[in-house]
Parts: structure tokens; sequence; C-alpha cells
């Protein structure tokens, strides 16, 4: 019944013309001898004016060691490529937040199994109770009736590994505004359609 195939990203994010100009810009104010890129602490500096934090050890060594081993630190191609991707892993986390608080209408900051069966209910309806009550057991990973966002953030990156077939309704998801981009793909469980779907319940 559930999946193990890994989670689905939304489509990839561009960033808009002054919102390009503005890494570019960031990058020539931390870049201040014109080296031509930024050392492991210019980008420090540059994280903390694009997103307001200072980067951990963990996520800068991670970085440092993805640039080309033939430069001296993170070119501009590179530092935008870096920017992009976090900004779309910001953006997704936003999304993921908002079908949260869709499903949480006691704003408790929990999920109980009462409010994925009204989730489900207005969404799904032909998605029977047992069905509903292992994808909540699935999801609820300590198995104490509460499913918190970081449980519900992890089920949604993991994708159909807790999402059955079946699990979303086809008229339902075909009435949907905007509608799944690919028709043939809806008899899936995607995180994607999970988005689409959490717009759908606060509209």
């Amino acid at each position: 019944m559930f999946y193990s195939q890994p989670g689905l990203r939304p489509r990839t994010w561009e960033a808009s013309s002054p919102e390009h100009k503005k890494w570019v810009e960031v990058f020539k104010a931390c870049d201040e001898d014109n080296k031509g890129y930024l050392s492991r602490e210019d980008f420090k500096v540059a994280v903390v004016m694009l997103f307001g934090y200072k980067p951990s050890k963990i996520e800068a060594d991670s970085v440092m060691s993805s640039v080309d081993p033939n430069t001296s630190g993170i070119r501009l191609k590179e530092f935008l490529d870096i920017v992009r991707k976090k900004k779309e892993a910001q953006l997704y986390r936003s999304e993921v937040r908002h079908i949260f608080t869709a499903f949480d209408r006691h704003y408790r900051g929990y999920l109980t199994l009462e409010d994925f069966k009204k989730a489900f209910k207005q969404v799904a309806p032909k998605l029977s109770e047992r069905i509903i009550l292992e994808v909540f057991r699935e999801v609820d990973q300590d198995s104490d009736g509460h499913v918190s966002f970081k449980d519900f953030e992890y089920a949604m990156n993991s994708g159909q590994k807790f999402w059955p077939r079946g699990a979303w309704d086809l008229s339902s998801l075909t009435r949907m505004e905007p509608a799944p981009p690919a028709l043939a793909t809806l008899n899936r469980w995607t995180a994607r359609e999970a988005l689409v779907a959490g717009k759908k319940l606060v509209i």
C-alpha cells in the first residue's frame, strides 16, 4: 500500500530579475578584494545578508566541499546556484507549513487523527477510514497520537513512503485550482499533489 519512492519537490523555482540582481550585488559586496570568489567567511556574511542567519560549521563545510577544487572559493555562478537552492528549500518548507496549518484547524501546533479525517474527508471523500488511520499511524512517528510539524514535514519530504495510492480522489484533484500539470500522474500520491490539496483546504 505504501511506497518507498523518495519525496517529490515542487518544480525548480527561478529568481526574478530584481532578486537575481540583489544576489549578484551581495556577492560583489562580500568579495571586498575583488578576488572573483568568496572565501568561507565571505560566504557566511553573504548568507547573513540574504537569509538573516549565520550558517553552521556543518553547512559551511558542506558548501565549501562542493565547490570546484581548482578554485580558491565560491565563484559567482556557484554562489547563485547555492542561493537558488536555499531559496527553493525555504519556499518549500513554507508551503509545507501552509498545509500543516490547513490541517490544524484548532491551531494547537499538532495534528490528531480527527484532524486527518476531516482534512481527507474534504479533499478525498472516498478514502476509507482504515487507510486514513494507517496513514496517520505512519506519520505519527513516536505513536503519541499527535503529529507534530516535524513529523508532518518528514512525511511530506518522504513522499510516497507515507501516502497510499488512491489517497487523493481523481475528480477532486481535477477540480483544484491550479490544476495539477499532468493528469496521467494523478493516480499516485506525491508531495506536489499534497501541496495543491493543502491550498484547497484553506480556500
